[in-house]
């Protein structure tokens, strides 16, 4: 009796195997529309209950189930129109965090995705419609990325994207080019000077201007060939350059400069032959002013009998409003501005395990790092074992409908085989107690 009492246990087994699949599969088809759902499949184990003898009663152990999500499945990417569509093109997830989290003291708690439509807040972060928000590195004002630990999430902070809605470009170079007449540092010269205005931006984004006044050092007689540069901060009357400017007058240069020179003491940083430039501090800002370099014939000249000036050339803008953001395959998040400037303002990262399929299944398509996963590392994406980060792109679920209802008929046809092993022992053990009749 015990073998056929063991032949219903095994039945019974058979169905709640078969059932634990059919929940898997009901899953997979219920997320066929789910982006970045990662399906789950199941597998059974025999259970061998008998003492592996080839004589006597045999026991049935029956079969257990046990299921698997396939995190490292990827589904198919499809594009979109939405920059911070983002979706992981290859291994590695991006790191996000719950929403009622932000709240907490402390590091933010780490979840694990892989695709996400995310889009600016009232807040200005990048959020999910299930309210996951990305978290990347932050940049410094001058757009790099510090060094931070790779091993931990200290560094990581949710992406905020509306404190840049303006910014400023400050000048930080000047190309002056002008033509000083030959005729002005001879000894019957009257010295007149020539001013040349150059303006710039400040950090706040407004425009201000310095004067860069040339004077002509007249001999007793002869000619010199030197001129004097002043720059000058007009607001204040500050000189805040002053250079000495000698110019060639012999074949093949001549005309052009010589050699720059600046006395003892004398205001503004040294000039560098090798760029053409020299830098001056006003209000606390360095601009750095390339006159040319000696003997190039694209440089400030001393030639003829007029004063021309040629061109004043800086880089810079005024304040710029906000246009966009777009995410790189790098995880380099950048600002667009309506001028043109391009601002690095954080880096997202790409989160590596070790077992990808030991992670932890959480609700909205995210995991959590467990013992089964391995450690997690921060990667750069693009960089180690990790893909590359894909704007304008969503991942699609990894569910094979097709496959899925091949395995519905399966598991349908094994759920009746064993209901009617059970109904077939119920028939049998009626059949036992009808011996006493």
């Amino acid at each position: 009796m015990s073998t056929l009492y063991s032949s219903f246990n095994a039945g019974l087994s058979g169905l709640n195997a078969n059932s634990t699949r059919l929940a898997a599969i009901s899953d997979n088809i219920a997320n066929t529309g789910t982006e970045g759902y990662k399906r789950v499949v199941t597998s059974f184990q025999s259970m061998v209950m008998s003492s592996g003898s080839n004589y006597g009663p045999y026991i049935a152990g029956g079969v257990r189930a046990s299921t698997t999500r396939l995190v490292d499945e990827r589904g198919a990417l499809t594009s979109s129109s939405n920059a911070t569509d983002l979706a992981v093109s290859g291994r590695g997830f991006l790191p996000v965090t719950a929403e009622s989290a932000l709240g907490s003291s402390g590091a933010l708690p780490l979840m694990l995705t892989t695709t996400g439509s995310f889009r600016p807040d009232s807040n200005g972060l990048l959020r999910n419609p299930a309210g996951l928000i990305l978290l990347g590195w932050p940049a410094d004002p001058d757009g790099t990325i510090p060094a931070f630990p790779r091993d931990t999430i200290g560094g990581l902070e949710p992406i905020r994207i509306n404190s840049n809605q303006f910014a400023s470009d400050p000048t930080t170079n000047i190309d002056v080019r002008v033509n000083l007449p030959a005729t002005g540092t001879r000894s019957d010269s009257d010295g007149l000077s020539h001013d040349v205005a150059l303006e710039y931006y400040s950090p706040l984004g407004t425009t201000d201007t310095m004067t860069m006044t040339f004077s002509p050092n007249v001999p007793a007689t002869g000619q010199s060939n030197e001129w004097t540069a002043t720059v000058t901060d007009p607001s204040t009357g500050t000189v805040v350059g002053e250079y000495t400017i000698t110019f060639d007058d012999q074949p093949p240069n001549g005309g052009r400069i010589l050699s720059v020179s600046q006395a003892g003491g004398a205001p503004g940083g040294a000039y560098d032959p090798a760029t053409g430039s020299f830098t001056v501090t006003v209000n606390g800002q360095d601009i750095s002013l390339n006159i040319g370099m000696p003997g190039d014939e694209d440089s400030i000249t001393q030639m003829a009998e007029s004063f021309i000036p040629v061109s004043t050339d800086r880089d810079g803008s005024p304040v710029q409003s906000l246009v966009g953001v777009q995410v790189d395959a790098t995880g380099f998040v950048k600002a667009y501005y309506d001028s043109g400037l391009i601002r690095t303002i954080a880096q997202i990262p790409l989160v590596d395990v070790p077992n990808a399929n030991g992670l932890t299944a959480m609700d909205n398509q995210t995991y959590s790092v467990s013992p089964d996963s391995g450690p997690m590392f921060l990667w750069n994406a693009g960089d180690g074992p990790t893909g590359d980060i894909m704007g304008f792109t969503r991942e699609q679920s990894a569910t094979d409908v097709a496959q899925e209802l091949t395995n519905m008929i399966q598991t349908q046809r094994a759920y009746s085989s064993n209901a009617k092993v059970i109904q077939t022992v119920d028939e049998m053990l009626q059949e036992t107690t009808n011996i006493k009749r």
